[in-house]
């Protein structure tokens, strides 16, 4: 059987590293101007993240969404649409990875009709952080993955506070912790 060819202008995946993902728009995924929903492109670009985060760690994923990073929509999606999405784990620390998406072109457009950023942790057994059973090598740059991996490194930049909340000390015993409006005990 000969191998596949592509076609069209659209880069060839880049192996065990990256994912497709192909999806229909479908009526029910529209909003009332018959175009995919908001709602429906984040479950589109969540599904392929996960998979791509999931088929990256293997059997041992027990992976959890940490946050949506980033997520746009670049040009309106009609009903009637066969989307593909790709997906390739940009980055990968001690228990986390962050994937990006994106939509590879319409037919007749030369852009991304979408992209996002996705987070997940490694949860261990009491649902929390834990390493990842795995070694997980993050793709190349290409000119496909390029922006996304400039965006990821400036918005890595954002921390949020779960780390601070796991981290939070207990007050000494006979103190009690501060209420609203008084200063937290978060270590920094």
């Amino acid at each position: 059987m000969p191998a596949p060819t592509t076609t069209s202008a659209e880069p060839a995946l880049s192996g065990p590293r990256e994912t497709a993902n192909h999806r229909l728009v479908l009526p029910a995924d529209a909003n009332h101007y018959g175009t995919l929903y908001a709602g429906a492109l984040l479950q589109y670009g969540l599904e392929t993240a996960y998979a791509t985060a999931t088929r990256a760690v293997g059997p041992a994923a027990n992976l959890m969404l940490r946050r949506v990073i980033a997520l746009e929509c670049r040009q309106s999606v009609p009903v009637g649409s066969l989307v593909e999405i790709r997906g390739a784990v940009l980055s990968v620390r001690q228990g986390y990875l962050a994937v990006g998406v994106i939509g590879m072109p319409l037919r007749g457009q030369e852009l991304p009709w979408m992209d996002g950023l996705f987070g997940f942790a490694q949860v261990g057994p009491d649902g929390l952080p834990c390493v990842l059973p795995v070694e997980v090598e993050p793709v190349a740059a290409c000119p496909l993955w390029q922006p996304l991996i400039e965006r990821h490194a400036k918005l890595s930049k954002v921390r949020g506070a779960t780390a601070s909340w796991l981290n939070k000390k207990k007050p000494p015993p006979g103190e009690t912790p501060p209420t609203a409006g008084e200063p937290s005990r978060l270590t920094p």
